[in-house]
């Protein structure tokens, strides 16, 4: 639809928006696009009443509460576009409010099970060390899974000790590695990453099929793999790593800024999610210096 691709154009032009953001909002749109139409209605001249009909029944049919409020995010920048741009003379979601959704706690692992977890891939095998080094990499540098397949030869610097990570918006940031994820990243580079490819100049650190940079989908199958082989039952998000990274620090007496930088959160507010599930270490400071501990 013309007013869609030309809306996302316009984020990704003012706003730098990544692949990843501009796919969700197109799926929002598309979606909500279509149930007007069955309605007989235009995406820009939408009834008064029809979108908070919609939300009540996705809500009946079982879509939860933030599937409601990001997908009414996503048309709620739309309508303030199309008023900025002219094509509508008011918004359409002015007295529509936003669900409330209280932020969930982080999924994490406790560093028993992280260890356990990295060691899982049997390193005697390409693919194992070539796992094992994503695994390290991911954890040791609080990755985004996107943010650690995307990552070519020329982002990483051994001699120095940091990868240089693009982030959201095309933000880059330098996140140090730390001695043991170097160590497995120089093995992987040395003994492994030429014989997984035809063409060991193609730049993707960490190869899937075809000398390309493996997809998200495939290393996200392969963490559960290997969380299987450690014995890990919780359920794993692809951001399990990633909220281990943050937790851990904190837990260890990380600053939370330094955690932000490190995370490339624009916002503190996102990073502070982290200290409701760093007890261990306020549990640790309170039993040393509170005279009643």
């Amino acid at each position: 639809m013309k007013e869609i691709d030309t809306f996302l154009d316009s984020l990704w032009l003012e706003r730098g928006a990544s692949d990843h953001t501009l796919s969700a909002y197109r799926r929002d749109l598309t979606v909500w696009a279509a149930h007007l139409e069955s309605l007989g209605q235009e995406l820009l001249e939408p009834a008064p009443e029809a979108l908070g009909e919609w939300l009540e029944h996705r809500r009946e049919a079982g879509y939860q509460l933030r599937s409601n409020a990001r997908l009414l995010s996503s048309l709620r920048s739309f309508y303030r576009w199309g008023l900025l741009q002219g094509l509508i003379r008011h918004d359409p979601l002015t007295e529509v409010r936003l669900p409330r959704v209280r932020p969930g706690l982080p999924n994490t692992l406790t560093e028993d099970e992280i260890e356990r977890l990295l060691a899982a891939p049997d390193i005697t095998q390409p693919l194992g060390m070539r796992d094992r080094a994503m695994l390290e990499l991911l954890y040791a540098c609080g990755l985004r899974v996107s943010e650690l397949v995307g990552l070519s030869t020329d982002a990483l610097n051994l001699r120095q000790g940091v990868v240089r990570v693009r982030g959201k918006g095309d933000k880059d940031r330098l996140v140090p590695l730390g001695e043991e994820a170097a160590y497995w990243l120089g093995r992987y580079l040395e003994s492994t990453r030429g014989a997984l490819m035809r063409d060991a100049t193609r730049p993707a650190l960490f190869p899937g099929r075809n000398d390309q940079a493996m997809t998200r989908q495939t290393f996200w199958h392969r963490i559960k793999a290997h969380a299987r082989t450690a014995g890990i039952e919780r359920p794993l998000s692809p951001h399990t790593l990633r909220h281990a990274f943050a937790t851990h620090l904190l837990n260890h007496g990380a600053n939370l800024r330094v955690v932000q930088l490190l995370l490339g959160h624009s916002d503190l507010s996102t990073t502070q999610i982290y200290t409701h599930v760093a007890q261990a270490r306020l549990e640790a400071l309170h039993a040393e210096h509170h005279p009643r501990g």
